[in-house]
């Protein structure tokens, strides 16, 4: 089972995490662009394992394990070398600045952006993997499972980073930046969206389990306070 269709199109994914790396940091024109078709085809292969492995019979535990792990390290990688990119400046469509010009977002302001945004996807990312690893301690996992909205923000957060890391535009008069920039803007507020979404599915049994872990430190008929011990 390691090495069937699903599994290898994951490991695939895996592995093209240092060649995305390498395209980014060759100093050669078609580098970047490369490096973002690269990205686009291991989204692709995301879709085709979850679908390949349900179609042939060949869900396993290791590829449960494997297919979120290399969503979340490609994202993360990619993340991380768009915020050292050096970017351009963004020529706002539709909007005037106060001279009468275009409206612009420096270079600096852009990064801003990027920055403030892996925050929110990656911190996001953690915060629900450890969500779902302390739901499937208490055998509730499938109150966690992926839900639509997590669906659309991935799709938004995939369309940014392919844009930011192309050089060539992917809709004729459409600025990649500007696309890329907006797209981040879009996946970081679904992401923020889905969080909620999953902590407001959690909640009831985090309190119930609070109400278990007061209850059972509970000593002489005294009230005790929760010591939040791996042991309970």
């Amino acid at each position: 089972m390691v090495w069937n269709l699903p599994n290898t199109l994951t490991w695939l994914r895996i592995f093209a995490i240092p060649l995305v790396v390498l395209l980014f940091y060759l100093p050669f024109k078609w580098a970047d662009p490369a490096a973002g078709l690269l990205f686009a085809v291991a989204g692709i292969t995301d879709s085709l394992d979850g679908y390949f492995a349900r179609r042939m019979g060949q869900t396993s535990r290791l590829g449960a394990f494997l297919d979120p792990v290399a969503d979340k390290l490609i994202v993360a990688v990619a993340l991380v070398l768009l915020v050292s990119k050096e970017m351009p400046v963004i020529i706002v469509p539709g909007l005037e600045g106060m001279d009468g010009g275009h409206a612009t977002l420096r270079p600096e302001s852009v990064r801003a952006i990027l920055v403030l945004c892996s925050i929110i996807i990656i911190g996001r990312e953690i915060a629900i993997s450890a969500l779902r690893e302390w739901m499937a301690q208490i055998g509730k996992t499938r109150n966690v499972a992926v839900a639509f909205i997590g669906k659309v923000k991935t799709g938004a957060q995939m369309t940014a980073i392919i844009a930011l890391l192309l050089s060539e535009p992917l809709i004729p008069g459409i600025s990649t930046p500007v696309l890329g920039t907006f797209a981040l803007w879009v996946a970081a507020i679904l992401t923020l969206w889905s969080m909620f979404h999953y902590l407001r599915l959690a909640a009831p049994h985090m309190r119930a389990d609070a109400g278990a872990g007061i209850r059972t430190t509970t000593v002489g008929g005294t009230p005790g306070r929760h010591t939040g011990s791996g042991d309970e």
